[in-house]
């Protein structure tokens, strides 16, 4: 290389520390060994743009709408409760719809679901009765083992309410009547396990508890195919042995919150008058196919919401994942 090419080399290399120099450039990439470098880049272009302050706004705002999550948990008297999400505003996404927007126009918030540290399959093998009393959702607890002439008719009232329920099936009724449960299955219920003969569970040894769950376990995927997550004992008969047996076969142990006690037969109007007066945010309502279910049921779903609560699976009431109610 003649001296003319190295002088020329040498000059353009000079030339590109002053143009980094005085165009920030050299400042902007001794920046990028932060922590947070796509923040800084960021906020960079809201600088460069005169749009800081509006960055700033929303920063400020987005801290004082954050709602922190809330941990699963295992208390004395509910055992297992499930956590439930926090909120917390996407600023980046917030930022780039409000920039788009003519000045002075309100900021649409976008927001985005923050976990909890602690979730309900961290907490071991321990019984349900309930969801977390943050999370405005509450959930039928329908178990069938009988009751075939009611079962039309509260579809029927499920579905005019678009109300979807969770259908615990005794394992020797579904084999008989796996043309009911499809038509259950078919207008979108959840669809569990109540074991397979109706025993009481805790008198039951190791080898035929066991066989109790899976038996109707398998009857779900083979006639329904259905992968079961939840357990609910007959009678509400359990002991820590039989929710440790359903973990094993990959099943939570699921109880209820308020019973109808519609076995009794009781009047429409005292089902619905229970319901109301017990009712909250996370209830698991236990009811099976009666006459005074069936007759109370479109009351039950009328006090419900008018208490500001949403209507969901079991599955959809124990998770974490937060509820919108509508004009929030």
């Amino acid at each position: 290389m003649n001296r003319k090419k190295v002088a020329l080399v040498f000059f353009c290399m000079i030339l590109v520390f002053v143009l980094g120099q005085f165009t920030g450039i050299h400042a902007f990439v001794d920046g990028g060994g932060r922590q947070d470098r796509g923040q800084d880049a960021f906020g960079r272009f809201a600088d460069s743009r005169g749009e800081g302050e509006l960055l700033a706004k929303i920063k400020e705002e987005a801290a004082k709408r954050r709602i922190e999550p809330v941990d699963a948990v295992v208390d004395r008297v509910w055992r297992a409760i499930p956590g439930y999400n926090g909120l917390e505003v996407d600023i980046e996404s917030t930022y780039q719809k409000a920039r788009l927007k003519p000045e002075g126009t309100e900021i649409e918030y976008v927001y985005k679901e923050i976990k909890p540290k602690i979730n309900l399959d961290d907490l071991g093998a321990h019984p349900i009765y309930r969801g977390n009393p943050n999370k405005p959702m509450v959930a039928f607890m329908i178990n069938v083992a009988w009751g075939n002439e009611y079962i039309v008719p509260m579809l029927d009232t499920l579905d005019e309410a678009k109300v979807k329920a969770t259908f615990f099936f005794d394992g020797s009724w579904l084999k008989k009547n796996a043309d009911i449960a499809l038509e259950i299955q078919k207008r979108g219920h959840q669809l569990e396990n109540h074991a397979y003969s109706h025993p009481n569970m805790s008198q039951l040894d190791d080898s035929r508890a066991r066989l109790e769950i899976s038996k109707t376990k398998d009857v779900l995927k083979e006639k329904l195919g259905v992968d079961n997550r939840w357990f609910a004992p007959p009678s509400g008969d359990f002991n820590d042995r039989t929710v440790r047996l359903a973990a094993e076969q990959g099943l939570k142990t699921v109880l209820w919150t308020v019973d109808t006690i519609d076995w009794r037969k009781p009047p429409a109007e005292t089902i619905i008058s229970r319901i109301s007066s017990k009712v909250e945010p996370g209830s698991l309502i236990l009811m099976h196919p009666t006459a005074s279910s069936r007759d109370a049921l479109k009351g039950m779903i009328q006090v419900i919401r008018k208490k500001g609560l949403q209507l969901g699976t079991v599955d959809e009431t124990l998770s974490s994942d937060r509820v919108v109610l509508p004009g929030s």
